[in-house]
């Protein structure tokens, strides 16, 4: 078999056979295959697309190259969720105690944030003594004890991800719909859960800017997860604005608490119980709609947050941040930016937002950096709301004070004022569903 046959049928639009593309995995996981012809064939693919079994193909041939976690250990059906990212997207903090308060076991692997975007990782590792890096059986102990664990990915899960995705990202080939659904679909496989609930993010914060295009991705990821034998949901949700008010890291664990405990911002709430009825749904505890209502209760009950509470017990961390997390970023500098004007804020640019809250500590422009858990941004405005002249726009909070000019012009610039009202626009776009998951 010879590379060079793959890159061009592939270049010509031709369909790679099952053997082939084990092949190209495995070899070039191994170092066999050098990178200018894995960036050759990955070329092709961005220019003539692959087919719903090619990729299915190369999904699993991605999660089989490393380890794998059996979950068998854990009683129940286990569900995930993974989210494509975007800015204040502090969901798993509050979903993964929500759906394990229902009784649905949670065994979730995290990843850290780079550029605008956050990681769950990065935001947990701002309670003090949290540990997310855990060994794989005290992983599994967590889930079975307490029915929730949110830990780092750990060991060699998927490395032919890793490898492919550090490839394309110097070759221009990150924007291929197959490339992204195997590369999100091999980790979630590979991480052993029977459901897994996809929120793909959509607008001016995300990777999809269009809501067709996320649909394209959630299509695409639901049918790679249905041929990979796991039940599977797809929820788009908008990113033209940050969710919630609260950017950052320390500063969105304290608004994940704040919705824990029943309160929070509206539309953090309620993409959270959506993407909750999804979960819950498809682990059997009834319709969508019914599934909303277990976790809505779930919430006001405190089971919720009494979940959240055990998980960072279990993990090492400080649970006293339950009772005062302002502690989690009030050390840092806080300063005001008002509004230029009066009007009505028609939109934002949410990636602005993010960019902001990078300058200020919050994120990392390189791999290397080092986040600030302190730093972040709370938006006392958003979009829809209207504003005086000299009002709060949000407070931002930092350790970098020479930061602070360019992130608060970067923020401001996020901004775009109207004298009219600007019609509501949908949290959720859609929802995508494997039918045949949830009768099986």
């Amino acid at each position: 078999m010879r590379m060079i046959d793959l890159i061009e049928r592939k270049k010509r639009a031709g369909q790679l056979r099952e053997e082939e593309i084990r092949y190209f995995i495995r070899e070039f996981t191994a170092g066999t295959i050098p990178d200018y012809q894995a960036a050759a064939l990955l070329m092709a693919i961005c220019f003539t697309g692959m087919t719903e079994q090619e990729t299915a193909w190369m999904t699993d041939a991605m999660a089989r190259s490393g380890d794998q976690v059996d979950l068998s250990s854990v009683p129940g059906v286990k569900v995930d969720k993974h989210s494509t990212g975007g800015v204040g997207d502090k969901t798993t903090l509050i979903l993964a105690p929500l759906v394990a308060s229902c009784g649905v076991p949670v065994a979730k692997m995290s990843g850290r944030g780079l550029g605008h975007t956050g990681g769950t990782v990065d935001k947990l590792e701002a309670i003090p003594g949290f540990r997310t890096f855990l060994d794989r059986e005290t992983f599994l102990k967590n889930v079975r004890e307490i029915g929730v664990c949110v830990a780092g990915q750990s060991g060699n899960l998927a490395p032919a991800d890793k490898k492919l995705y550090a490839l394309r990202d110097v070759t221009a080939t990150v924007d291929s719909i197959p490339l992204i659904a195997a590369s999100v679909m091999s980790k979630k496989i590979a991480a052993g859960a029977q459901a897994i609930v996809l929120d793909v993010k959509c607008g001016s914060g995300a990777f999809m800017k269009t809501a067709q295009d996320a649909s394209c991705l959630a299509r695409e990821m639901v049918k790679i997860g249905q041929a990979c034998g796991r039940r599977m949901a797809a929820v788009i949700t908008n990113m033209d604005a940050p969710l919630g008010r609260c950017v950052g890291n320390g500063i969105e664990v304290a608004e994940a608490i704040a919705v824990l405990k029943g309160n929070g911002p509206d539309d953090l709430r309620s993409v959270c119980l959506d993407l909750a009825a999804q979960m819950l749904s498809l682990a059997r505890k009834g319709s969508p709609e019914e599934c909303r209502l277990i976790a809505q209760k779930a919430l006001e009950s405190g089971a919720a947050l009494e979940k959240f509470e055990q998980m960072i017990i279990a993990q090492g961390g400080d649970a006293s941040i339950l009772n005062r997390p302002q502690a989690l970023y009030e050390k840092a500098l806080e300063y005001e930016l008002s509004a230029p004007q009066d009007g009505w804020i028609q939109r934002m640019d949410a990636e602005s937002c993010g960019r902001a809250s990078m300058l200020l500590g919050a994120g990392r422009e390189t791999k290397d950096s080092v986040i600030d858990p302190a730093a972040g941004i709370f938006l006392c405005k958003k979009t829809g709301e209207s504003v005086r002249k000299g009002e709060l726009l949000a407070r931002l909070y930092t350790n970098r004070p020479d930061q602070l000019e360019q992130a608060c012009e970067t923020l401001r610039e996020s901004y775009v004022f109207s004298a009219e009202k600007p019609a509501k626009i949908p949290l959720i776009y859609d929802v995508i569903l494997d039918k045949s998951s949830l009768f099986s």
